[in-house]
């Protein structure tokens, strides 16, 4: 058997080499130029991580806030590049140079940008959670494939060596049969005070930064990454902290379908602001497989931003409830298995989610035209059940989901949620709808 730490060198240097290698094989000494969408806090991440690669030109970077964009304008140009500056992606997407996107844009963002520059024939990395309804995401697959493009979401951890072992260590039966799994977003988040409509920045275009969402009245307790707390532009904390680990939590039960049966609790327990997503909530989804006992499964997920302690020595976890034992893993952290009794097996420690990974990962794809560790086709499923999650706590009881139609039959306001409304006639808005 292969050891850990042996097992981490080589998988490292796989998706190394795999990144590396594809882009030499397939791209020759000429750099791809790429665009940055979104020059906020991950944006400027990606930049970090992008600018100084010799592989890549950064063609574009597209920003409605000019203060955002003139700093990472500077930052860039500081390792010697120079593109071009701009506010409106249309022109992004015009330039037939341009080979891939990174969308870093609030969430309401991300699948009409996403399905544009798949249809102009760009390769796609967006951030997570990939779409702000379920709808969206089906839509997003569709551009992927209709376009042949390489769409990956920013879900990072699927790229990360210890998260990939420990995956690995699921699948080969190390708890036996995984039959439960529990993810938990538990962290102290702040409090976001109460505001009043007024008008925005000078220096943010608002209107094109509301893009194809309803018109919202600006207030100053929505900008910059507050947007995530409300209905029209985020998907909650669920969507923003907790999609990385409900994906883990799906990733090791090992379904890869949606759930029939989604149940949830919650709302807001503790912040008297003007956030509108929970703060506070406990989710149960039910996969039934074919119906026979041992085939069921079962995903848990919980969320308390207003919490000051870790849990089960993880701010932010997955737990695998296994019929011989049971693992904890952290995307930062690493992991411990446990057989019988609780008898630790194995423990792994590891650092955080390896982002330079995941893009070796979408750039070697590119390449070789292999599906990426997060296709839209998987992060559709993750996202998926953060869209239902909040459904089920918006309506306040059982939802019945139907995975194949991906609709929620007989439950028209809860149906309603699947989808969402778009400012009539904007250009982003996507078709089919």
């Amino acid at each position: 058997m292969v050891s850990r730490r042996r097992f981490l060198s080589q998988a490292a240097g796989a998706v190394t080499a795999a990144g590396v290698g594809g882009l030499v094989s397939g791209a020759g000494a000429e750099p791809i130029a790429v665009a940055l969408i979104g020059c906020g806090g991950m944006g400027q991440a990606h930049l970090r991580l992008l600018a100084p690669r010799k592989d890549l030109r950064i063609a574009y970077l597209c920003e409605p806030d000019a203060n955002r964009l003139a700093q990472s304008m500077k930052f860039v140009e500081s390792t010697g590049r120079k593109p071009k500056a701009v506010k409106d992606m249309r022109t992004v997407l015009d330039d037939k140079t341009v080979r891939a996107v990174w969308i870093a844009t609030p969430d309401h963002w991300h699948a009409p940008a996403a399905i544009l520059a798949a249809d102009a024939g760009k390769h796609v990395y967006v951030e997570k959670p990939c779409s702000h309804n379920l709808r969206e995401g089906r839509l997003m697959i569709e551009a992927a494939r209709r376009n042949k493009i390489v769409m990956q979401v920013g879900t990072q951890s699927r790229s990360t060596p210890h998260v990939i072992q420990a995956m690995k260590r699921l699948g080969e039966g190390a708890i036996g049969k995984v039959l439960v799994a529990k993810a938990w977003n538990s962290q102290r988040r702040g409090n976001i005070g109460h505001a009043k409509p007024s008008e925005p920045p000078k220096t943010l275009d608002y209107d094109l930064w509301l893009g194809p969402a309803p018109h919202v009245p600006y207030q100053r307790n929505m900008l910059p990454g507050i947007w995530r707390w409300w209905y029209a532009f985020g998907v909650g904390d669920i969507g923003n902290d907790g999609v990385h680990d409900i994906d883990l939590a799906r990733w090791g039960l090992g379904v890869t379908e949606h759930p029939s049966t989604i149940t949830a609790l919650g709302g807001k327990y503790f912040f008297d602001d003007d956030q509108q997503w929970p703060d506070t909530q406990y989710v149960v989804y039910e996969y039934p497989g074919d119906g026979q006992i041992g085939r069921k499964r079962q995903l848990i997920f919980e969320q308390r931003t207003w919490s000051p302690y870790v849990q089960e020595g993880l701010e932010n976890g997955d737990a695998f409830y296994g019929t011989e034992g049971m693992m904890s893993l952290g995307k930062s952290g690493g992991y411990h298995l446990y057989g019988p009794r609780n008898k630790l097996i194995e423990e792994v420690k590891a650092g955080s989610p390896d982002l330079a990974a995941h893009h070796n990962n979408f750039l070697a794809c590119i390449h070789s035209g292999t599906a990426p560790n997060a296709d839209i086709a998987i992060n559709h499923l993750t996202t998926a059940l953060c869209h239902l999650a909040n459904i089920a706590t918006r309506v306040g009881r059982v939802i019945r989901f139907d995975p194949k139609a991906e609709t929620i039959p007989g439950d028209a306001e809860a149906a309603a949620m699947l989808r969402r409304e778009y400012r009539p006639g904007h250009w982003a808005a996507p078709k089919g709808v």
